[in-house]
């Protein structure tokens, strides 16, 4: 059924998530609170990981981690972010489902009092969604900087160098090309953003600089550059992920 409160009517939620079967040092639940009955969205984020005791220090700090991951914030966000959470909340049917393996609850709240935990069907949406809200957080706080992707098309004698920035912060994509940028659309940016990274990246095979033969090469903001076809390649091949990429860019650089 669908949520008896109509989205206008709602000044806040609550988002509750367990990583579930997900192993240490991945393993993770946090509280998600978010208060937009003022003119600010207000926001408190508890994160934290579980289950590292099972683990080594160097064990976690192999996987990319620190010792100390857990993260605490209480503060505003950009209201930016308000309408996006109101659509998703309105076409949101909540299920009976068991989530015991993991999984988001959403507490919806009007005026200050919980209206109780519900399980949203459309779950991978909402973890989206509660992924999204926290990169805000992190970018806000300058924990985190923008994701920023660089993209370098090569054709015949004609070289084109362009980037795409996401700011969680303001919920904002800027295309860069040429010394000019322009904000493109966020869902455009982030589904091409979900491609990018899907497919294998080959880092023995990294440059730290673009090439200048004719083809395709990506820079995924850590300062490697990867030639498409060659040094990124599908991992599945009922997906053309690569050429995804490919045209994704295009798209961009002919706007």
């Amino acid at each position: 059924m669908k949520t008896k409160s109509s989205k206008t009517s709602l000044t806040g939620i609550i988002l509750e998530y367990d990583s579930g079967i997900v192993p240490p040092p991945y393993s993770h639940v946090f509280r998600l609170a978010l208060d937009w009955g003022k003119e600010n969205l207000e926001v408190n984020l508890d994160l934290h990981y579980t289950e590292r005791e099972e683990l080594s220090e160097q064990e976690i700090l192999d996987e990319g981690f620190t010792l100390n991951d857990d993260y605490s914030y209480s503060g505003k966000l950009n209201p930016v972010w308000v309408s996006p959470i109101q659509e998703l909340l309105a076409k949101t049917r909540w299920t009976n489902k068991d989530i015991d393996e993991g999984g988001i609850t959403v507490t919806p709240i009007e005026k200050g009092k919980d209206e109780g935990v519900k399980i949203p069907s459309n779950q991978e949406e909402w973890q989206l969604m509660a992924q999204d809200l926290i990169q805000a957080i992190y970018e806000t706080v300058k924990k985190e900087l923008p994701l920023k992707v660089n993209y370098r098309l090569v054709e015949n004698d004609q070289t084109t160098d362009c980037s795409l920035t996401v700011h969680f912060s303001n919920r904002e994509v800027i295309f860069e090309k040429g010394g000019k940028s322009r904000t493109i659309h966020w869902e455009y940016a982030i589904q091409l953003m979900k491609v990018v990274f899907t497919p294998d990246y080959h880092y023995e095979m990294a440059k730290e600089e673009p090439g200048n033969k004719r083809g395709g090469y990506i820079d995924c903001g850590d300062g490697f550059w990867h030639e498409l076809g060659k040094g990124v390649v599908n991992i599945d091949p009922s997906f053309d992920a690569v050429g995804k990429i490919r045209s994704g860019f295009q798209t961009l650089i002919e706007g």
